[in-house]
């Protein structure tokens, strides 16, 4: 794996700058942990203030430090986009090895509950499951609830590659050795799709991200945490667009735009080297 990072970063600018970005993030995510303010409280400092040293982007009419939100709401959207990746990962590595593995009635009958999911519209069912527990809306809840209608797409992609791998003839000795089926899926297979999973997970932490800023938006969450998307219906409820505010209506958008295009071209680098085709003019430079 470490020998993967190392060539995209060397061969791939979009590998280097996404991952650049990204880490710049979580050490602001990181920072933020040390806040000052209460960001969930209003007026903690004085309203509608400019940018100056104390506060380098101003504050805004709710009486909060612009940088230090945007830092919490950092920490929060990804803290969301991890916990709901990891819980649709879980399910669709699971669900995913095991269909294509074992095969016969058990892949025809996860099959047909991953192809219910694909056709549910996730957006309707989504808006209705918030508007529900909108005041109990946590962070942790809302990642629980999108990962558990985000795993469908990609345990369909991950079957698909098991099903390759298990007419190999590593597959065909591991079997013959008495290895059970446990053992081939962990050891045998998991392996080969690693970087695969990886570009998966990050195309579902772009979905996570935009499913809540679209949620956040609609005032369908909890908008008394900070995230990308409270930050930005705020300023839209306080007019910041009309009254030129531009410090805190475009902080958001620009910390939502960088954080989505560097996961974007983390993705698309990664699935490129996925691409034998790439790897192979990556060795014939070496």
């Amino acid at each position: 794996m470490s020998r993967v990072i190392k060539e995209l970063f060397k061969h791939d600018k979009r590998f280097s700058f996404g991952t650049t970005i990204l880490v710049l993030f979580i050490m602001i995510a990181l920072i933020s942990l040390f806040t000052p303010y209460n960001m969930k409280a209003w007026n903690t400092v004085p309203r509608d203030l400019p940018p100056s040293w104390e506060h380098p982007l101003g504050t805004n009419s709710m009486g909060q430090d612009i940088l230090w939100k945007t830092m919490v709401a950092i920490k929060n959207s990804l803290l969301l986009g991890l916990i709901a990746a990891s819980l649709s990962r879980m399910i669709a590595i699971v669900l995913g090895l095991l269909a294509g593995y074992k095969g016969g009635r058990f892949d025809r009958i996860v099959m047909t509950i991953n192809d219910s999911f694909i056709i549910i519209p996730l957006f309707p069912v989504l808006i209705l499951i918030a508007s529900i527990l909108r005041t109990s809306l946590s962070i942790i809840v809302l990642g629980i609830i999108i990962g558990l209608f985000g795993w469908a797409w990609d345990a369909r992609l991950f079957r698909s590659q098991i099903l390759s791998l298990k007419e190999r003839e590593f597959t065909k000795t591991a079997v013959l050795s008495g290895m059970k089926t446990s053992k081939i899926i962990t050891t045998e297979h998991l392996p080969y799709i690693i970087p695969l999973i990886l570009a998966a997970t990050i195309n579902n932490v772009i979905w996570v991200i935009g499913m809540e800023v679209t949620l956040s938006m609609l005032g369908l969450s909890n908008l008394n945490t900070p995230t990308i998307g409270t930050m930005i219906y705020w300023a839209l409820q306080y007019q910041a667009i009309f009254l030129e505010k531009w410090n805190w209506i475009l902080t958001p958008i620009i910390i939502c735009i960088l954080l989505i295009l560097a996961l974007y071209m983390l993705s698309t680098s990664i699935s490129e080297y996925l691409d034998p085709r790439t790897r192979l003019q990556l060795i014939k430079k070496e």
